[in-house]
């Protein structure tokens, strides 16, 4: 069962798409197994995306993601990478598919509504640097069987 972070960072959460973030991704039939609000501190921001240090966008893009509250979640389920960035969409918004989160409520790169994990690694290193062992809850629902095939 794979897992990934996503984050409804700070556009999303000013224009009241937490709601819209959630209810797609369980109506796709992945499992919520952790979620807080919170505000980003700039040492959880410089870690989190140290990848970009040095690039021309990377002071910005700090800046923009502790500017306001982020909703962070933790989401799981069989293929559970690909899966939510596929209902997320292409990272540039006019690039993202009809129906993807980002196509329908984005304009621009630098407000493109979430962050999800891009690979099953990157999923297990961001979830355990956002969230605590303590923070995640195992659990089954009873609808998993109709969705999940193991």
């Amino acid at each position: 069962m794979e897992r990934s972070l996503v984050l409804v960072k700070p556009d999303g959460v000013q224009r009241a798409l937490v709601g819209e973030v959630v209810s797609r991704l369980e109506r796709r039939g992945l499992r919520l197994v952790a979620a807080k609000f919170m505000a980003v501190s700039r040492e959880l921001a410089e870690t989190h995306y140290a990848i970009h240090k040095g690039r021309p966008f990377y002071d910005g893009l700090i800046a923009y993601i502790i500017s306001a509250p982020v909703m962070a979640m933790v989401w799981e389920g069989p293929n559970a990478v690909a899966a939510i960035r596929q209902t997320m969409g292409a990272t540039r918004p006019t690039e993202a598919a009809p129906g993807s989160l980002r196509h329908d409520f984005a304009l621009e790169v630098g407000r493109n509504l979430t962050h999800a994990s891009d690979t099953v690694e990157n999923g297990e290193k961001e979830t355990a640097l956002w969230f605590t062992k303590n923070e995640l809850v195992d659990w089954t629902r009873e609808a998993d069987r109709w969705v999940f095939e193991k």
